[in-house]
């Protein structure tokens, strides 16, 4: 069965990474997959939180958002409801855990950053567009650190290794990668996966949407992703050395 948009079953969207996309935030991306566009910024504080104080380890951590019309409804401000929902505090530390992967704390120093990653226009795959430009902004803010003097290490040293994400699945039998919003909400199979730049994992979530499914569909999904990662990676290089 043909895809919505033509594409082959291991065809990324078109993916687009633009460096500086805000003025003030020590690093900014949009990042855009598709349809599906988010801002990630990362800001730079000195510092650590209090239960880290003395380690001589930074910190890493992210908060994840979606505007009241990235969707085809609007949905209402969470910070008007006053509550965080599930969803919103899950993303927001996959983002977190996926980023902490890619960096050496200690070499860090005792520096705390941000990543926010506000969703403008969602057509699927918003937590996995949103960890793959959040590298690049975390890279960026930690290049301005370096160059305030204010690391333990050099960029490379601190950023030791890039991640990306994608999601995967199964729909009408057929693996596919790098879903939109329609294959999305017809998939059999849902899977996120957070690669390295060198094909290893970082986090896996994976859920039968409509059954099990078997131990061959799992690796054939996984293959999958890896190879989409590292097209992400290289995308990640590109536009890391494009300014």
């Amino acid at each position: 069965m043909a895809r919505p948009d033509g594409r082959r079953p291991d065809q990324l969207r078109p993916v687009t990474l633009t460096r500086g996309w805000s003025s003030h935030p020590e690093g900014s991306v949009l990042v855009e997959f598709g349809a599906t566009r988010v801002l990630c910024t990362a800001s730079v504080t000195e510092g650590v939180p209090r239960w880290r104080r003395g380690s001589g380890l930074g910190w890493v951590t992210a908060e994840y958002a979606m505007l009241p019309r990235a969707t085809n409804t609007r949905s209402d401000r969470e910070s008007v409801r006053g509550k965080i929902g599930g969803r919103t505090h899950e993303i927001s530390r996959l983002i977190g855990r996926s980023l902490r992967a890619a960096i050496d704390l200690k070499a860090l120093g005792e520096n705390s950053i941000v990543l926010d990653c506000d969703v403008l226009q969602a057509d699927g795959g918003t937590r996995t567009a949103a960890i793959t430009g959040a590298y690049v902004a975390l890279y960026d803010a930690v290049t301005w650190l370096a160059g305030r003097r204010a690391l333990t290490g050099t960029p490379e040293k601190v950023m030791h290794r890039s991640v990306a994400a994608i999601s995967v699945g199964v729909i009408d039998g057929e693996p596919r990668l790098d879903l939109c919003y329609t294959e999305d909400v017809a998939a059999e199979v849902d899977m996120n996966v957070v690669c390295t730049g060198t094909g290893d994992f970082v986090e896996v979530q994976g859920t039968g949407e409509a059954g099990v499914f078997a131990r061959e569909q799992l690796d054939a999904l996984l293959d999958l992703a890896v190879v989409g990662c590292l097209d992400l990676a290289d995308a990640q290089r590109k536009a890391l050395s494009s300014l």
